[in-house]
């Protein structure tokens, strides 16, 4: 991933560096386990340990430099590891292993830490739309359907309905993280025929993982699983940016990405605050639903192990993990700096003259006897009329002969405190959410 969208919590997780530390520590673990059923020496076990190299770029270096030669980059890894051991203690690393063991176990540590870091950030955006959707509870706004006005609703809905939807990402994040904090240190094919079945479970107990039946290869649905919720984070932000680039349009203004002092909307036009923010987080959800498709793409593999796998997820496991934070926590920062124009939202509402109480309206003619699709032809007729004419939808029903339902049944059709009488049902869901 470029480093314009990698953060450093996570992205420090996914280095040269930090890859081979794990597969040292799986290498280590499995020779302290053979120690603990006395295959191996004791004292070599703690050689290996005290040993073990300090893994630095230098060697990283001493590694891509081996696998110049080895053409394969665990036994190359191996090799040097075994170097740096130095002999008797150096020949029990990696005994009875396979190289998946140990790349497929340091993988869902990896993902486990960042799995973590997910969750941790999802948190904060649930936390934040909360709060604002608390804020915003009352504030009054038409609700568009097809991009047209349809009824009123409160812009404290909208936030908590995105809150709600956020929750359930992170819902799927730590079933992800769970599906994918597992180990296997089965050998090949996955039938324990050179290595203990203890010592994957010692090993797997140390590093918090669930030992988990294997091929050669951990199954890649479990990976698909991460990449999905990666992918479903990604679609949750893109619906909320998507509606702030609507909201922000000049000729709705009714909410608008923050603006820092002396910050520039555009090279060329000084008056212009595009929402940039939104637009970013909009186009990097198409990258993790990409993602998602070549995850998928990856569960298939012959036999009982290919390598097809490993050079999609070297690319695809660490971006989507690092696209899925930065966009949890720049939404986090979109929805805490959100300015939210709350006369345009009164003004924009009441621009359709009365409109967006179209059905409260049909449904009082009904109740006041006419047919419903007498009673639909004549607020529509009165409705197109109000919308061509620019004038009061109201007056213009109160003249119309045809509808003869009291004043006052009116006045409730048209009374926005009764369209929002209910809005409160989605603060209700909303407190079980923390």
């Amino acid at each position: 991933m470029i480093p314009r969208y990698s953060l450093p919590a996570m992205a420090a997780l996914f280095t040269d560096e930090a890859r081979l530390a794990r597969w040292l520590e799986v290498e280590v673990l499995a020779t302290e386990a053979w120690a603990g059923l006395g295959v191996v020496p004791a004292a070599d076990a703690r050689a290996v340990r005290d040993r073990a190299p300090v893994v630095d770029a230098d060697f990283v270096a001493r590694v891509d430099e081996r696998e110049r030669v080895t053409d394969h980059d665990v036994a190359a890894f191996v090799d040097v590891v075994q170097g740096a051991v130095g002999p008797p203690a150096g020949k029990w690393v990696h005994y009875g292993l396979t190289s998946s063991d140990v790349v497929d176990t340091a993988l869902s540590m990896g993902l486990a830490a960042a799995g973590d870091l997910l969750i941790e950030a999802s948190s904060a955006l649930v936390a934040v739309l909360k709060a604002r959707a608390v804020e915003f509870r009352s504030t009054p706004m038409v609700g568009r359907t097809h991009g047209m006005h349809a009824e009123p609703t409160t812009f404290g809905a909208k936030l908590a309905l995105w809150c709600l939807q956020a929750d359930r990402d992170r819902d799927r994040l730590r079933r992800a993280r769970a599906a994918v904090a597992v180990g296997k240190l089965s050998g090949a094919v996955g039938t324990y025929s050179n290595i203990d079945p203890s010592v994957e479970t010692d090993v797997c107990r140390s590093l918090h993982l669930t030992p988990v039946p294997a091929t050669q290869v951990i199954a890649r649905d479990r990976h698909a699983e991460y990449l999905y919720a990666c992918a479903s984070v990604g679609a949750t932000v893109e619906l909320i940016a998507t509606e702030i680039r609507h909201l922000q349009r000049t000729e709705v203004g009714e909410a608008e990405e923050g603006f820092k002092l002396g910050q520039k909307g555009s090279s060329a036009m000084p008056h212009k605050r595009n929402p940039i923010k939104s637009e970013q987080l909009s186009g990097l959800a198409r990258v993790l639903r990409g993602n998602l498709h070549a995850g998928l793409e990856d569960v298939a593999l012959w036999h009982e192990r290919d390598i097809s796998h490993s050079s999609v997820e070297r690319i695809i496991l660490p971006d989507s993990s690092l696209l899925a934070y930065y966009v949890l926590v720049r939404a986090c920062e979109l929805i805490e700096r959100l300015v939210v124009k709350q006369d345009r939202m009164i003004e924009n509402l009441d621009r359709s003259h009365g409109l967006v109480f179209s059905q409260p309206v049909l449904l009082s003619l009904v109740a006041g006897g006419l047919t419903r699709d007498e009673a639909y032809r004549i607020v529509q007729d009165n409705a197109m009329r109000a919308w061509a004419e620019r004038v009061s939808f109201r007056a213009l029903l109160e003249a119309d002969e045809r509808v003869t339902v009291a004043s006052h049944l009116l006045d409730e059709a048209f009374d926005l405190d009764r369209s929002l009488r209910h809005v409160g049902r989605v603060f209700d869901a909303l407190e079980s959410v923390d």
